[in-house]
């Protein structure tokens, strides 16, 4: 347990950029032609990861992953929902947020859901549009979140949601400044109360659609087409700032755990020298920027190059309150706490396991084997071959073996951390003809 007796526990911020390149960040890639002046900062003052990955290179499925800590393929999950999908998580099943809940914590959503709900009456609206009054259940409210003031996902980004109800239909350049400033609100409003919170804030940028608000047009100081995703980037960045700001202005910064990450690679985007973008089992589709900030307890300027997942979240925060997790929660997420603490003297993870909609891979020390649904396999050694360029899987097959033979291991054990085997819902097997899909799922459909 990290908490003295007589410590408060710490509030938790987690901002979720989505489709961030790991190359967009200055602090990641020094000539990056993008602003985001406030990540930067927040790299300065707390730890940089260099290499943390989602559990997806897409929407939906690293969301499952952020909020249960588990691997989405365990569900058949490799596309994203739509505005009516059916909620993908159970009510049954315990997300970071009812663990936080449970442990005192109050909990807020407040921006980009994308995990499905379940309307009221059925469909109340278009795929872009939903009508004000229309009901939902079984959303955020259901998954332990005191607090939901948000949309369903980009597509239709102006119908506004708060806890059950749709209660507003806005322009899509509106949408962000509502959503940054409830979540301003929210963090003010809990500094006068005692109870720790959690704020899970997902936000737009640089996610299409493309629509900085009239503030940020030409600031990011890059002209034409460029210039609007540019100014979009920066506009995410700067809601980032805001929440910094509103910490530290209510004097809740100390003691706060803040996270900022990305949910997958930027959309058709690549930043070599990281392979491919968004969509993609490569690098490029997967690797995010991570930065965390925790004021005395995480060095400032400190930088990690462990291998950690979107997942781990939730065991995270399981080991800052010195809880131990039931064994059918958050079966792949590993506490990177020692991490975080500067405690580690070997790798935070055995291995982890990234998915595309194309297959999944799995990664071990400087080894990556991609398996593919068609069976095809391929080997990259990352230390000296970033870009993925030289498929050894012939020339190590040895390792390709004990690779595959550790993914196998992971999907009979329906986990990939100790405990007892626990139930996959969607099946996976790689024999010869590679992954085969042996029970269908409705929400499972390719989709970027």
């Amino acid at each position: 347990m990290v908490l003295a007796e007589a410590e408060q526990p710490p509030n938790i911020v987690f901002v979720l950029f989505d489709d961030i390149g790991y190359g967009q960040p200055k602090s990641y890639r020094a000539d990056s032609a993008f602003k985001t002046p406030n990540l930067d900062h927040l790299a300065t003052e707390g730890m940089r990861f260099t290499d943390a990955h989602s559990a997806a290179a897409n929407c939906t499925p690293t969301r499952y992953g952020v909020l249960t800590g588990r691997y989405p393929s365990r569900i058949g999950q490799f596309g994203v929902l739509k505005t009516y999908s059916a909620p993908i998580i159970p009510k049954s099943r315990l997300t970071v947020a009812s663990f936080l809940k449970g442990r005192g914590y109050h909990t807020a959503c407040i921006g980009k859901w994308h995990l499905g709900m379940k309307w009221v009456d059925g469909k109340p609206g278009t795929e872009k549009q939903l009508p004000i009054g229309a009901r939902l259940i079984d959303g955020p409210n259901a998954l332990g979140f005191d607090y939901f003031y948000g949309f369903t996902h980009a597509r239709n980004i102006g119908s506004i949601i708060e806890q059950d109800r749709v209660v507003a239909n806005v322009k899509g350049i509106e949408n962000q400044p509502l959503m940054i400033g409830k979540a301003v609100k929210y963090i003010e409003e809990r500094s006068r109360e005692k109870k720790p919170f959690f704020l899970y804030f997902p936000m737009c940028p640089p996610h299409s659609p493309i629509v900085p608000a009239a503030e940020f047009t030409g600031k990011s100081g890059i002209a034409g087409k460029e210039g609007k995703y540019a100014d979009w980037v920066y506009q995410g960045d700067h809601m980032l700032g805001q929440i910094m700001d509103a910490l530290k202005r209510t004097g809740q910064e100390k003691n706060t755990l803040m996270i900022a990450t990305g949910d997958n690679g930027a959309a058709r985007r690549p930043y070599p020298p990281l392979r491919e973008a968004k969509s993609s089992i490569y690098e490029g589709g997967h690797r995010e920027p991570f930065v965390a900030r925790w004021p005395g307890k995480i060095n400032a300027g400190s930088v990690n190059h462990d291998v950690i997942c979107l997942n781990d979240l939730f065991a995270t925060c399981a080991d800052i309150l010195g809880d131990d997790l039931p064994p059918d929660a958050a079966e792949d997420s590993v506490s990177i706490l020692p991490g975080l603490l500067g405690k580690t003297t070997g790798p935070i993870r055995e291995a982890t396991i990234h998915q595309a909609p194309a297959g999944l891979a799995i990664r071990q020390g400087p080894w990556k084997l991609v398996m593919y649904r068609n069976g095809n396999r391929e080997l990259y050694n990352l230390k000296d071959d970033i870009s993925e360029t030289r498929d050894r899987s012939q020339t190590n097959r040895e390792v390709a073996g004990r690779l595959e033979k550790l993914m196998q291991s992971y999907i009979d054990r329906g986990r990939s951390t100790p405990g007892p085997v626990q139930k996959n819902e969607f099946e996976l097997s790689f024999g010869n003809s590679g992954t085969k899909k042996r029970n269908k799922k409705k929400n499972s459909s390719k989709g970027k």
